[in-house]
């Protein structure tokens, strides 16, 4: 489903993915870990185009994103859900969930509401469409975010560090979501702090840093067996 090829990004003099390469299958529960700086939010944004490549390539589903057509198969394939929830705070959440289908993918106002609905049913919150973004806790605005991810119905969600902004006690309930979310036929590609997480969901986790994949393996061989020293190290430092 998405091919990274020898991709690299600059910023100014800063080399911030270096060669990266990465097959992702149709379906595949991908987790990103590492340390702060160490490239994973710049690789899925990249694959969002939300960040343009320096050099190398990003193909989803055969078809390599380009400048030109970024947009559209954005609305084809990707949705993402942020570090910061990035919900706009003067519309309703079922405003929020309802904008890119009704504009990105013309649907109608009552087919929309609809799907809203159901997502926001998915994630516990179908009490809560009238209201703001303001007048609901950090957990629930990113499950609101998730739900908005839901509605354009599209075969990736890449998740951006998700639970990273939450205060401890909310995380699990937006955790909970993306649990349920991984039984399901959607490729996944998460960066996240999350072991337990990784642990539980991942197909296969991969370990960055620098701007480099160092290590990558099930969730077994990585947290039981990692060859690499500076993987190995960085588990050691976050798992106790």
């Amino acid at each position: 489903m998405i091919q990274i090829k020898g991709l690299n990004k600059y910023f100014g003099d800063l080399h911030v993915l270096k060669d990266v390469n990465l097959n992702v299958k149709e379906g595949e529960k991908l987790v990103i870990i590492g340390p702060s700086g160490s490239g994973k939010s710049t690789l899925i944004r990249c694959v969002d185009f939300l960040e343009e490549p320096t050099t190398g390539e990003v193909i989803i589903d055969g078809t390599t994103l380009t400048r030109k057509n970024h947009l559209e198969m954005a609305r084809r394939y990707s949705s993402m859900v942020f570090q910061q929830f990035n919900l706009y705070p003067n519309m309703t959440v079922l405003g929020n969930l309802t904008l890119a289908p009704i504009k990105l993918q013309k649907k109608k106002k009552a087919e929309a509401n609809k799907i809203a609905m159901a997502a926001l049913e998915r994630v516990g919150l179908s009490n809560k469409a009238g209201e703001y973004p303001q007048n609901l806790s950090g957990g629930q605005q990113q499950r609101v975010a998730i739900a908005r991810a839901l509605c354009t119905k599209q075969p990736i969600i890449l998740f951006d560090e998700p639970t990273s902004a939450l205060d401890p006690e909310m995380v699990q309930e937006v955790l909970d979501v993306m649990v349920e979310l991984a039984q399901e036929n959607i490729t996944m590609m998460c960066v996240t702090h999350e072991m337990g997480f990784a642990r539980q969901v991942a197909d296969r986790v991969i370990f960055m840093d620098d701007g480099q994949i160092l290590e990558e393996g099930t969730p077994d061989h990585f947290f039981t067996a990692p060859q690499n020293p500076r993987c190995r190290d960085f588990l050691a430092k976050i798992l106790h």
